[in-house]
């Protein structure tokens, strides 16, 4: 599937509240990735940035999906936001070997910096970056707001990004911050998601946008409406644009997923995905 012309996704794969909603009654945890994966082409690995997972469960990962499923896992942010991407290339090399049964599921190893690693430090990850091997694919998420600036630090980035074949993320964080922050789900997101603008560049073949949804289902449409121009653009230039979707709380991140994705499909030929399995079928999902 690796003809796919883009990869939709979600910041997770298990979340209670899709029980009855998105798995069906009767999936238990440990199959929740593997129902997830029959709907979706990709998930954000947000679980590695907190926690390097066991051999185990890295097999019960490979297990649940087949090669045609990409994983985008964080790095740990031990290395990337207490280390700073600094002496840790013992640690690195640990957390590739475990994640080894999965390397040839990944979509992209995912290097989050945080707001503190600014263009002081571009040379700490252009080092940090020549301890991958050429083949494995990375894509960079910088925070700092001298990389949005559109000076030289935000040209001197791009640039090395394009030249060595790396994603810049894109993170898309409009519709979270345009919500009134009524609940503690809203407020939580909003301390935590930075608010940067969205520079909708492509430094390399699988551009990944990472959109933080509105609560309000049909308040995102419009803040996607840009995004709806852009990724066929992008789709008809040979690229395969990785799409994640977010909501604060995430409980209707699937459907919102679902029905973006739909929108899409009005643009650009697209594959259908499969209806929930909580729906019992192969169905294409309907709008709401």
């Amino acid at each position: 599937m690796d003809d796919l012309p883009l990869r939709l996704g979600l910041t997770m794969w298990s979340h209670n509240n899709w029980q009855q909603t998105f798995y069906g009654s009767g999936t238990k945890p440990a199959e929740r990735l593997e129902k997830y994966a029959q709907v979706f082409h990709t998930v954000e690995g947000n679980t590695t940035f907190y926690a390097t997972p066991n051999q185990s469960t890295v097999n019960n990962w490979k297990a649940a999906t087949d090669d045609n499923f990409r994983f985008t896992f964080k790095l740990p942010k031990a290395i990337t936001h207490q280390q700073m991407l600094r002496a840790s290339q013992a640690q690195l090399k640990e957390f590739m070997q475990i994640m080894e049964p999965l390397h040839e599921r990944i979509g992209q190893w995912t290097i989050q910096l945080p707001a503190a690693f600014g263009p002081e430090h571009l040379e700490q990850l252009k080092q940090f970056c020549t301890l991958f091997p050429p083949s494995f694919p990375i894509g960079v998420e910088v925070r700092h707001p001298a990389f949005f600036a559109k000076g030289e630090a935000e040209k001197q980035l791009n640039q090395w990004l394009v030249e060595k074949g790396y994603d810049r993320i894109i993170m898309d964080s409009r519709p979270v911050f345009a919500a009134a922050p009524d609940n503690e789900a809203i407020i939580d997101a909003q301390q935590k998601k930075p608010r940067v603008p969205v520079h909708a560049i492509a430094t390399a073949k699988t551009p990944m946008i990472r959109f933080i949804g509105h609560p309000t289902e049909s308040e995102n449409y419009d803040w996607f409406t840009p995004w709806l121009t852009k990724l066929p653009q992008w789709i008809n230039e040979g690229k395969q644009p990785y799409v994640m979707i977010h909501t604060a709380d995430n409980i209707v991140a699937p459907e919102l997923a679902a029905n973006l994705y739909k929108q899409l499909q009005e643009k650009i030929k697209l594959p259908n995905l499969n209806s929930f399995p909580a729906n019992n079928g192969n169905a294409q999902i309907q709008m709401f």
